[in-house]
């Protein structure tokens, strides 16, 4: 059994959060119950009485037949409540609408988690619309503008392995090809993804270093048919610009008593 801090994880609180992530990551693909065990590798019962206890509880929904599982509407709660009370994120979100409005392009900010980037805020742009919002999604640090720009700020020394997954032709599958991007982001003061992580789609990268090592970054992403050399040197500076704005205002602006970790 693994410990934390010393004290040993507790077996059945671990195996629902590992519940809730998988569903989680599934989307719009429900799973069923032998899915779950198997991929848990729990027995079906117990499988079976875990989800009976989170669907009581609304972690979990299922369908008619009782026979498809999904994640349930707590866990949008619980999210909304993670944004809601996250100092940085009130506080970068008046910037994001700014570069937003300045550029006519879509903003993010991401935090690293892991190898991953999630998304906890967005500004669309009204040219580019997409139909499902990327707040509370996942990408892997390695294909996106806002995961490379948080990866150079950190040694070399820290990447895996690899090989790493390709979303795109475009991807970076291998460390060496990766850590000649971050040199190349350290010397250039911010990342590019050119149609890493979705075809049609460039986005720059800055990572917000009011952290040591910064944990949040803002990006901007741009359709290939609508950047222009002069549109792209706009948006470096624009976004400059807003990187430079919130490192100067959101730590005061959250004010916050309590130092998360």
């Amino acid at each position: 059994m693994s410990e934390t801090g010393g004290v040993r994880e507790v077996k059945s609180a671990a195996r629902t959060v590992e519940l809730l992530e998988v569903l989680a990551t599934r989307g719009d693909r429900p799973a069923r119950l032998q899915e779950l065990a198997d991929e848990l590798g729990v027995p079906r019962s117990s499988m079976y009485a875990l989800l009976q206890t989170l669907i009581s509880r609304g972690w979990v929904r299922t369908d008619v037949t009782g026979s498809l599982y999904g994640i349930g509407l707590h866990a949008l709660l619980t999210g909304t409540s993670y944004l809601d009370s996250d100092p940085r994120v009130r506080a970068v979100r008046p910037y994001l609408d700014e570069a937003s409005q300045a550029l006519g392009e879509t903003i993010h900010l991401g935090r690293l988690d892991g190898r991953d980037v999630t998304y906890l805020a967005t500004r669309e742009s009204h040219e580019y619309l997409r139909t499902i919002s990327r707040v509370g999604r996942r990408l892997p640090a390695h294909v996106g503008a806002l995961g490379k720009a948080l990866l150079a700020e950190r040694p070399d020394a820290e990447l895996p392995e690899g090989p790493y997954e390709a979303l795109t032709p475009n991807s970076h599958t291998d460390r060496a090809s990766l850590a000649a991007d971050l040199a190349a982001i350290r010397s250039r003061g911010h990342s590019v993804d050119r149609e890493e992580g979705v075809l049609g789609i460039i986005g720059f990268g800055f990572a917000l270093r009011y952290d040591s090592p910064a944990q949040d970054a803002i990006s901007c992403s741009v359709p290939v048919a609508r950047l222009t050399p002069e549109h792209e040197e706009r948006i470096v500076a624009v976004m400059r610009e807003t990187r430079a704005k919130i490192e100067a205002t959101a730590p005061a602006a959250g004010g916050a008593a309590v130092h998360w970790r």
